[in-house]
C-alpha cells in the first residue's frame, strides 16, 4: 500500500484526502493531537509535524495487539470477550483476511496498564488454549508488543537528531483540514503554498507531515520496469549519479514477472541538470539496459 501522498498549503491549514482520513480513522470534529519537529540543517526536511489521535503523554501504554482467529461466525465476539476480560482498552483497530475462509487477523492499538502485561495475558491464553477452555475456542493466537509511538519523541542525546520545539493543544479535525495558525501560526509563517509530504503509519495510527527546505527541488520520476531481481537498482543508478538524493519510492507489479511499475520522489538540488536534461539522460541510459525499461514520467513537484 502506497502510504504518502503530496498536498500543498492554502490557508495556512493542511487538507487531507478522504482515502488517509479514513485510513487513519480521522473524523470530523474529533481532536487531533500534535508535536512540532525542526530537523537538522543537513538533509531536505526542515520541520514535521506528527498528528495522532491519541495524547502524547499516553503514547507509552499504548500496545499493538494481533488476534488470530478462525474465519467462522463468533469468532470476532469471542475475541472482543476475550480482550474485554483481561482488561483491555481497544482504542482503533481493524480486522482483515488473512487466508479467506481460514483465518482473520484483528490488528488492534490498545491501552494497557502496566508493563510487562503483555506477557501475563499472553501466558493466561496459552494456559486457556492447552486447558481446552471453550471461551478461546476460536482464538488461535494472540500476539502482544509494545506500540513503540514513543521514539518518535525521543531526543537527540537518545540517538534521534530531530528536534521537538511545540507539542501543541488538541485541535479539533474540520472539513478535512488542520489548521496550522491554531498552534504553529507564529513558526510556520512562510509556508503557504509550499508542497509538503504527508506520511500514514496505519500500524500506529500516525501521520507525519513533511515541511521541506525552501531550497529542495523536488520531482516524481515514473519508470516502467521489468519484474525481475536487479531492475530496480538498475533504474534508479541514474540519480546516484547526478547526485539526486531519494525521499520517497513506490513500485508495484504489473504484470507478473514481466512488468514492474516505480515512482519515486527525489531532491535533485545538489544536481546541474534540467528536468529536460534528466529526462534526456534517463531515456539514454536505460535504452542501454536488457528488458523493458522506460521513463514515463519526470515533473517538477513545486
Amino acid at each position: 500500500m502506497k502510504n504518502w501522498a503530496f498536498t500543498t498549503i492554502r490557508d495556512n491549514k493542511i487538507r487531507m484526502d478522504k482515502w488517509l482520513t479514513d485510513i487513519m480513522g480521522l473524523v470530523e470534529g474529533g481532536y487531533i493531537y500534535s508535536s512540532l519537529f525542526k530537523h537538522p540543517e543537513k538533509g531536505p526536511k526542515r520541520y514535521e509535524l506528527i498528528l495522532s489521535m491519541y495524547p502524547q503523554e499516553n503514547f507509552r501504554a499504548l500496545t499493538r495487539v494481533d488476534v488470530y482467529m478462525e474465519d467462522v461466525p463468533g469468532a470476532t465476539v469471542q475475541s472482543a470477550k476475550f480482550l474485554a476480560t483481561q482488561g483491555i482498552n481497544v482504542l482503533n483497530s481493524v480486522s482483515l483476511n488473512g487466508i479467506s475462509e481460514t483465518t482473520i487477523i484483528w490488528n488492534i492499538m490498545c491501552e494497557l496498564n502496566f508493563a510487562g502485561e503483555g506477557d501475563i495475558i499472553k501466558e493466561r491464553f496459552a494456559k486457556m488454549k492447552a486447558d481446552g477452555d471453550p471461551s478461546v475456542s476460536m482464538i488461535r493466537y494472540v500476539s502482544i508488543k509494545p506500540a513503540n509511538i514513543g521514539r518518535m519523541f525521543r531526543k537527540e542525546s537518545e540517538g534521534h537528531v530531530k528536534e521537538e520545539i511545540r507539542h501543541g493543544s488538541p485541535s479539533t479535525f474540520h472539513s478535512g483540514t488542520f489548521d496550522l495558525n491554531v498552534e504553529y501560526g507564529d513558526i510556520l509563517n512562510d509556508v503557504e503554498g509550499t508542497e509538503v509530504m504527508i506520511i500514514v503509519d496505519p500500524s500506529s495510527w500516525l501521520v507525519s507531515v513533511v515541511f521541506f527546505k525552501p531550497d529542495t527541488k523536488l520531482i516524481r520520476v515514473n519508470i516502467d520496469i521489468p519484474d525481475c531481481p536487479g531492475s530496480i537498482n538498475v533504474a534508479l543508478e541514474p540519480l546516484a549519479m547526478e547526485n539526486i538524493n531519494l525521499i520517497s519510492i513506490f513500485s508495484k507489479v504489473v504484470i507478473s514477472y514481466q512488468l514492474m511499475s516505480l515512482e519515486v520522489v527525489a531532491d535533485m538540488k545538489n544536481s546541474g541538470k534540467t528536468l529536460d536534461q534528466l529526462r534526456e539522460m534517463f531515456d539514454s541510459y536505460l535504452s542501454e539496459q536488457n528488458g523493458i525499461f522506460k521513463v514515463v514520467g519526470i515533473s517538477s513537484l513545486g
